[in-house]
């Protein structure tokens, strides 16, 4: 019988229990094969999964959706940091060094925050792709394409808030998902936005870190500043705090345990 593994599941970019983005964070005794931890994504049925193996430098991340793996992953990423620290295994003035497809990702801890240092993946504007904007319910709005995603961005917030695509026809757009955005009306945020990865297994995630990888860039150019607040108006609804540096995005948020156990597989 296999060695029983830790397992948790974190709510992130939250300080409160069925809010913000759920994931699992899965702790391995030894390097598995991708069917293996694929399967075990499935299981879970979250929109992320991360898997942590120790290593002499930091710790080996991976992240896989219900039906793929993915490059990178904010949510996932701040709940693997929390379990790390809330459970003992780095203290908690030690940064938390994650080895990834998309590189060397920090996380430390300032104020009962987490903030991540993630790469920026910037937008171009870019030609509609079939079917985009139909897919979304819109008339209209401007097309960005970054590293992984598409950007829309639209005129007004409720906008944003009443989209209801078909997901079915949304994906068939090639690109890993969708973001749709625009200034908040709330003084309290600076913008606010969705995110929608059908092709990828999820057809809205609730709270996106990656996404705000080009959002961040995006808007900072706007707004005409590098410190924002951002809202993703899914129905859980999560808060990011940004925080734009040359071509890194610092991602901060909260989270919370919702339960642990162990996984016999």
């Amino acid at each position: 019988m296999n060695k029983p593994l830790p397992l948790f599941q974190v709510d992130a970019f939250t300080e409160h229990p069925f809010s913000g983005n759920p994931a699992a964070v899965c702790l391995l005794d030894r390097e598995r094969n991708t069917d293996w931890l694929q399967a075990v994504a499935a299981e879970m049925n979250l929109s992320e999964t991360a898997f942590l193996l120790e290593q002499a430098d930091g710790f080996g991340l991976r992240w896989f959706t219900p039906t793929t793996e993915v490059d990178l992953c904010g949510h996932a990423t701040l709940a693997a940091a929390h379990v790390l620290w809330e459970h003992g295994l780095l203290t908690p003035e030690t940064t938390a060094r994650f080895h990834t497809r998309s590189g060397l990702l920090r996380a430390t801890r300032s104020n009962g925050m987490i903030e991540l240092d993630f790469p920026a993946t910037p937008a171009e504007p870019a030609a509609e792709p079939p079917g985009l904007l139909a897919a979304l319910g819109l008339d209209k709005g401007d097309i960005y394409r970054s590293r992984f995603d598409y950007l829309v961005v639209v005129d007004h917030e409720a906008v944003v808030r009443t989209l209801r695509p078909d997901f079915p026809a949304l994906g068939l757009v090639e690109a890993r998902g969708i973001m749709v955005t625009a200034r908040s009306d709330d003084p309290a945020y600076d913008f606010i936005s969705r995110f929608f990865a059908p092709a990828a297994g999820v057809n809205e995630d609730p709270v996106t870190g990656s996404a705000h990888c080009t959002l961040a860039p995006w808007w900072a150019l706007q707004l005409s500043k590098p410190s924002m607040t951002a809202f993703q108006a899914s129905k859980r609804g999560g808060v990011i705090k940004l925080s734009l540096q040359d071509d890194r995005v610092y991602l901060s948020g909260r989270a919370v345990t919702i339960f642990t156990g162990e996984l016999h597989a």
